[in-house]
Formats: C-alpha cells, structure tokens, sequence
C-alpha cells in the first residue's frame, strides 16, 4: 500500500521515447513486499530536453515521464486532448504535490477544424453548507497554518470531472486508453529528483502527521532518496477503477468519492500528534451535483495576434488581458530591457488592483468581463503609468463599468491577499493543430498534507485561496466563500491565435505569479523577439500590487536592478517564480516544445517526430 522505494526505471517513460515496447510484468497490486526494499535503490533518471522541433504533436511538461505519456498517446493515434488528460494523469503520479484527482483546474483547447477556442473551468467548489464565514472563528480568521493541513480547506475535486468533460467533448480515445500510460507508471515507479525530495523534506512534518501519507511519501519513516524509483501501487488502482467503471460512478457517486468524503470529515490523524486539524463540511451530495463548466474564453488582441485566456472564476484570461492592453499602446520592442520591465511591472500592478475588487466566481459574484477587457478601460488605467516614477501599492481600483476619459483613480485600495504558489501546467499539440493548454493543481505544494487511505492521491486545499475576510472592510471582497463557490484562481493556460491559426500556447504555476509570468513569456517572445524556450528561461519580475516586487536572481544582480530602484520601484528576492511550458506552431509546419531550462530542475519537452 503507498509509494514504495524499489529497484527499476522508469520503462514506460523511456519506451514512449524511443518507440519501443516494454515486456516487464507490473507488480501485483496490493504486494506489500516492495515495502521492505531499501529507499535508496538506485535508479537512472531520465533526460530532460528544454526543448524539442519535429511533427506530429508535442508535448511540455515539467516531468520526463509525463510528457512521454502524453507523446505515447500522440503515436498511437490520439488528438492533443487524449494527450492532455494523459500527461495530466501522469503528473498525479510524478508530481503529486502539485496536482492529481484530489484537485481541480483549467482547460483551454482549440479546436483546428472549427478555428474556435473553448474552455473548461474544473476549480474546485466549497461545499454547500458554506458561507462567508468558512474560516473565521468568534469574528476573527482562523490561523492560516491550522486551515492549510485541514478537512476544512478540501474543496470538491473538479480534476477528474474535467478529463471525462474534455475526452467526451473533442477527445478520440476513451479515459481508459488515456490512463494506461499513467497507471504503468504508478505500478512501475518513477526516478526521484532533487526537487521531488526538497518538496517532500519541505511538508515532512504535515505528511508524518498522518498514516497514509507517512506511508506514501515517507517510505520507512525517512525521505526518499534522490534516485531511487518509488511506485504507487494504490494510484494504480485508482486509476484502474475510473477507467473500469467511469469518472461518475467511480468518483462523484461512487467509493472513490466516499472516501474522499470520509477523508475530509474525519481527517485520519497519527493519535501521537500534536497538531490541531479541523474537519471539514464535505459531503456525498457536494461531489454528486460538481458541474464542470464549459464557457467562452477571454480574449483581447495584441499586437495583431489574438490571445485567449481563462474567464472567470480564473483571474488569470481579465488580469492577463487587461496587463497586454494597457501594453498595447507603448513599443515594448523599442524599449530598452529597464523600461520594458517598468512598464511589466507598472501595469501589472494596476490590473492586480482591479483583479482584486472585481474578480470572483460569476455564480456568485457580478464581474465584468468585458469592460475590465476593454480597450477604453485598459486607457484610461495605463495613464496612472509614468516612464519616470513609480506607482504606490496597494493601487485603487477602478471601476470598468464606468471607464472615465482620464486616469481613473476613483476606487478604494485594499491589499493583494495570499494565494499558494504550487500547480503544475502543460500544453500538447497534434498532427491536425488541435492545441491544448492546461493548468491543474492541488494549492499548495502537498496540498492539505491529507492522502486519502487506500487511495493514492492526495486532498487539495484549494478553499484557502478564498479571502478569509475583506483585504479591506470599505472594499467589496469578490472572493470570500460561500455555498459550493468557486475560490478565485490565478491559472491562465493561454492560446495565442494569428488570423486565426495556432501560433503558440502556453502556461505555468506559481499561484498570482502564473499571472506575471505569463505575461512576462508572452511579452519577452511577442515583444523582444525572444525564441520561445528563452523568453521562459529569462529571469522574472512579479509585481501584485504590493509594496515590493519580487525579483528572480538572474535580476537581482543585474545592471537594471540599480536603474529601476533609481525610479522607486522596491524589491525582494524569489529565488523562484515560475515554471512554465509552451508549444509553438512554426512556419513550416513543425511543432516546437519548449521548458524550463532550470526552474524546478528543468522541464521535459518532446514531439513525437523530431527533427532538426
């Protein structure tokens, strides 16, 4: 039961690689002998590539043996859906503590026989019995740490209900085919890296408070050892169950989803710990009426090129959107590299302070799309920018269903609240220019600490993106919970059209950082004429309409630090923002896939046909 240390390589991931077929048997399931085989075994780790040319679809993710899943799809005949929900599963296996079916997320597809661009929204929802007052306790919020690892922060999964959306809506291969590659990987192991080991040695503490996941990821009471192969025999048969009987019956009206709920209510906790964990609210009828919804993107257009994004309850499509706008009237191609980053930085300031006070889930909340995605409204918010000073946060919104003729500096200023900085994101493309960008997550890297027992997954704790009270008492807060509420995201999978052909998509996580670093990537190849792989390999500012901006090292040390401080702006040091991925069409027809080269110890790009 649980991730178990055992000696062996990742098969399924080098066989789709090099096209070859793997004859090894998979361990039987529930053989509880792996258990007693040393964590250090050793094992080779596969090859990460930044980048990838060639035909018949491509496929970027953080993870090796994700994308090879996805690409194993891609030759046997899949679309970029089927290779979607393929690299998806195989991230709950490899990256388990940034997404899985414990979570939800956001898919944007284009459709290359229709030239049309839809999406779904699979964010997780609070439960029914939810109100505004979720996570404030005698009239004062609860301490963050105590709603982090809790029942309580555990929204309804929406991952798995998006895979079965997405497949019966554009896929070509039914969710068993798709999960194959994924359920060998859990039965078969995958090679432990660096950053897989900091990530556990970093939620130590949370995972060792409770049994099962003690069992799963701290295999003998001890952190596992960067190249070992660790395996997930309870996953496997996880997987195996949605496959046999279907996402509903299995999960939302089924014995996964009960014990899901059984989970959250009754947090299995280690009787000799000391940590106060709360039990949430969570119930059968929360899971059995989940909806994914399918509903029109955002769209904006910059530069001649036509960039869709996610539409509320993301932030990520308006914010994004709202940033190129007010771009779109200053030659960032022209700019030297400290003004263009001022100019980054100035404008996402200000679309963060309209993020915060307009919005929330659309169910719940009246957000106004299309005037924060006007033209007119991006003007009269980017003349607060000056070349030779800097804005002051937390900036006042303004207000788009009345965009004055000047700078609109009519609203009231409330501060960015905290959103977690884990998910993971990957984009596929196929033969017949299907695209797909995807950004799924679990919150916080490990979520809520909580693996459901038997089941190999671990809980989101996705509600705590939700305010826990207004940022500012005379400010509306969009974002505060309520009955089955969708918490506001920062996700902003992103495809970018030109005359209505695929020119690129792309995407990353990091929480409100997904929204500078997506504009930054965008911006650095649109605007600067960076090759792909570079503009996500350049060094990131991200600003939230906070008092600093966080700044990456390869910035911190460099000349423009010293000119931008000149000017006002203030900053501290990340050590990491971002870790995004992209697919390209280029002009003769090949696909390029394009990583990370460093962030979260590089990414894995590969096409099914490489080619110079």
């Amino acid at each position: 039961m649980g991730i178990h240390a055992r000696r062996g390589l990742a098969l399924a991931a080098v066989a789709a690689v090099v096209g070859t077929a793997v004859a090894a048997a998979p361990p039987q399931a529930g053989d509880r002998a792996a258990a007693k085989t040393p964590a250090a075994a050793k094992a080779p780790t596969a090859a990460k590539t930044p980048v990838a040319t060639g035909y018949g679809g491509a496929v970027s993710s953080v993870d090796p043996d994700a994308s090879a899943a996805g690409i194993e799809v891609l030759r046997k005949g899949g679309n970029a859906v089927d290779a979607a929900v393929a690299t998806a599963a195989a991230l709950g296996v490899t990256e388990p503590y940034s997404a899985g079916i414990g979570g939800g997320g956001y898919f944007v597809h284009y459709d290359a026989r229709t030239g049309r661009v839809q999406t779904l929204d699979g964010r997780e929802t609070a439960p029914l019995t939810a109100d505004k007052g979720l996570f404030t306790e005698n009239g004062a919020p609860i301490p963050f740490a105590e709603a982090v690892t809790s029942g309580l922060s555990v929204g309804t999964p929406g991952t798995p209900a998006t895979w079965d959306e997405a497949l019966d809506t554009w896929g070509t291969r039914s969710l068993a085919e798709v999960l194959r590659p994924a359920t060998r990987l859990a039965e078969r192991g995958f090679t432990v890296d660096e950053t897989f080991r900091k990530q556990t040695a970093d939620n130590r503490e949370r995972f060792a408070d409770f049994p099962a996941s003690a069992e799963l990821f701290l295999p003998g009471g001890e952190l596992p050892v960067v190249g070992s192969t660790l395996t997930n025999p309870d996953l496997a048969r996880t997987y195996r169950e949605l496959a046999a009987d279907g996402v509903d019956a299995a999960f939302y009206r089924g014995g996964i989803g009960r014990d899901v709920v059984d989970t959250v209510r009754k947090p299995p906790v280690d009787p000799r710990a000391d940590r106060k964990v709360r039990a949430g609210d969570l119930t059968a009828e929360d899971l059995r009426v989940y909806e994914v919804r399918r509903q029109k993107p955002t769209k904006v257009r910059y530069r001649g090129l036509d960039v869709y994004g996610m539409a509320p309850s993301s932030s990520g499509g308006t914010t994004v959107g709202q940033a190129l706008n007010m771009l779109e009237r200053t030659d960032l191609s022209a700019a030297d590299r400290t003004a263009y980053l001022h100019r980054l930085i100035e404008a996402s300031r200000v679309a963060f302070a309209d993020r915060g006070r307009w919005v929330g889930d659309p169910a719940s909340e009246d957000v106004p799309v299309k005037g924060l995605l006007s033209q007119r409204y991006a003007d009269s918010r980017a003349c607060l920018i000056r070349d030779d000073a800097v804005l002051t946060s937390p900036v006042a919104p303004g207000d788009p269903n009345r965009p004055g003729k000047g700078c609109d500096t009519r609203g009231t200023a409330a501060p960015t609240t905290y959103e977690g900085e884990s998910t993971t994101h990957l984009t596929t493309a196929d033969r017949w220019g299907n695209l797909v960008a995807y950004t799924l997550t679990i919150e916080q890297t490990g979520g809520s600490g909580i693996t459901v027992p038997g089941r190999g997954f671990l809980l989101n704790n996705e509600l705590t993106d939700f305010s826990f009270a207004p940022a500012n008492p005379a400010v509306h807060d969009p974002n505060l919970p309520g009955p089955g509420k969708r918490p506001r995201s920062s996700m902003s999978p992103t495809i970018v059209l030109d005359k209505g052909r695929p020119a690129f998509a792309l995407g990353s996580p990091g929480g409100s950082t997904i929204i500078t670093t997506v504009l930054q990537v965008l911006t650095g190849h649109v605007d600067r004429g960076l090759p792909l792989v570079d503009a996500i390999a350049a060094p990131r500012a991200s600003q939230r309409n906070t008092a600093t901006t966080d700044l990456e090292p390869g910035l911190w040390d460099g000349a423009e630090r010293a000119r931008l401080e000149g000017l006002g702006h203030v900053f501290k040091q990340n050590p990491e923002i971002g870790a995004a991925t992209a697919v390209q069409r280029l002009g003769d027809g090949r696909w390029l896939a394009a990583a990370e080269t460093v962030r979260r110890g590089g990414g894995s790009a590969m096409v099914v046909s490489p080619s110079p």
